[in-house]
């Protein structure tokens, strides 16, 4: 049994995971000092070496370990905002803490499990945002979970759209909405009242004009994925969260000039 540490750059952490999995991977855990990935085939040290070579691993000998019972230990129960409870399969079926929506995650799955701080913002913003009722686009869904978190706020309609097929494949048996391969531009004119971005400032500059096209009169943008240094153009947030260097965008279908808005 070996192990390689990886320090993968930040919003590169979800990516590596899938990685991993592809690999064989058994079991990942989170240190301080990045991922620690465990594989039970010691002859594969030197092409493993050289595939994730970009993110400086260090190979370590390990002693016989339950991988299994250590991926779990990996993986502890979080709560996020003021809502949501997430939680790995595996404890799904504990108790969940009163005032709390139990949000199942994905390890493993690129997006899917709710650590990354732009996916823990949305999270933030869909609480707040989402009402009874409300019709949800969640662009660029990847594993579903933004999707799902909508749904639990009482959502009547969710749709999620990503552009890579397979996501859309593994998020379709996860989560209990409509998803479908594509992106925003396939979507009626005003049909949502809330659209969830979370992808890069790149993509959101470019989709801009087929936001706009989607939302409502009265509807909300929650954007994110992107560094506080590599914010979108074009956007005039209301508001502005913050979780270490990420941030997220909430904002109207109109967007005035409006002042710098706060940051939280």
């Amino acid at each position: 049994m070996i192990s390689l540490l990886l320090h993968p750059a930040p919003g590169r952490e979800d990516w590596l995971i899938e990685k991993l999995q592809e690999c064989g991977t058994a079991g990942i855990a989170e240190e301080q000092a990045g991922l620690r990935a465990f594989f039970e085939d010691d002859e594969d040290a030197a092409s493993l070496l050289e595939q994730f070579a970009e993110f400086s691993p260090d190979l370590r000998v390990e002693e016989s370990v339950d991988w299994e019972q250590a991926t779990r230990d990996a993986w502890p129960p979080l709560c996020v905002g003021e809502r949501f409870y997430l939680v790995a399969p595996w404890d799904a079926e504990a108790p969940t803490p009163p005032g709390r929506v139990l949000l199942e995650i994905y390890p493993g799955m690129a997006c899917g499990t709710g650590r990354h701080p732009a996916t823990q913002l949305c999270l933030q913003a869909i609480e707040r945002s989402v009402k009874p009722g409300a019709r949800v686009l969640d662009v660029g869904s990847g594993s579903g979970i933004l999707s799902d978190a909508a749904r639990l706020m009482g959502a009547s309609c969710v749709i999620g759209c990503d552009v890579d097929a397979d996501a859309v494949a593994i998020a379709r048996e996860r989560v209990r909405v409509p998803m479908f391969v594509g992106s925003v531009e396939a979507v009626r004119a005003g049909w949502a009242d809330v659209i969830v971005a979370n992808i890069d400032a790149a993509t959101l500059e470019r989709i801009r004009p087929e936001l706009e096209r989607a939302s409502g009169a009265e509807s909300t943008l929650i954007l994110s994925g992107f560094p506080e240094w590599d914010v979108p153009e074009g956007f005039a947030p209301e508001e502005i969260l913050s979780l270490q260097e990420w941030r997220c965008f909430v904002c109207h279908r109109y967007w005035p000039a409006l002042k710098a808005a706060p940051v939280r």
